[in-house]
């Protein structure tokens, strides 16, 4: 018997593995509708005015009430989803106590990505939805819609529901506003957190 190795020119070595997911694949997934969309993008908007390059994840109650969101800066061109779910739990874990503990989850996480360009979806989106679905897996919530915000508006992946405000422009024509973020009641930071009691 031969043991021996992969060799250099095989496509296991040659390239790495990609985690991303491709709309069909997230339309097939048992992921919770909104109830109300155009009301969660509008507050999670309002919330952490995200400007282009920036990600808001946040958890819901079975309710439907916000119980926490976390908005910060991802990297562009990224398009493993490794790195977006390591950069959701960080976030997650600063906000949310898991929900390991339960059978079943009973909370929900939405992510909203505000970029620049049009609302067709692209690789790092599948990255992002992978991100999503496996932080979600990991932190004991139920994994929630995807929602860009692009030049075009709002668009939840999957589900064929858009409208046109806001979009990637809205943070630029509120008044006072700023892209940078901050912790709800602490010294400015890198991520902007809002939670209800």
């Amino acid at each position: 018997m031969t043991i021996g190795f992969v060799p250099e020119t095989s496509s296991a070595t040659s390239s790495p593995a990609i985690r991303n997911l491709e709309p069909a694949d997230w339309g097939g997934a048992t992921v919770p509708l909104l109830a109300n969309p155009r009301d969660v993008v509008k507050d999670l908007h309002a919330r952490h005015l995200p400007a282009p390059s920036t990600a808001v994840v946040a958890v819901y109650d079975p309710d439907g009430r916000i119980r926490a969101s976390a908005s910060f800066q991802g990297r562009s061109a990224v398009i493993d989803g490794w790195e977006r779910r390591n950069a959701l739990l960080s976030h997650l874990r600063r906000v949310f106590p898991h929900d390991l503990r339960l059978r079943r989850p009973v909370r929900t996480a939405v992510l909203l990505v505000c970029r620049n360009g049009s609302a067709e979806w692209t690789e790092e989106d599948g990255a992002w939805m992978w991100g999503l679905r496996d932080a979600c897996v990991l932190h004991g919530l139920r994994c929630g819609s995807y929602v860009t915000l692009s030049e075009d508006g709002w668009n939840i992946v999957g589900e064929n529901r858009s409208g046109r405000t806001p979009n990637s422009a809205s943070w630029s024509r509120t008044a006072g506003s700023a892209p940078t973020a901050r912790m709800l009641g602490g010294a400015p930071q890198q991520m902007r957190r809002a939670a209800v009691r």
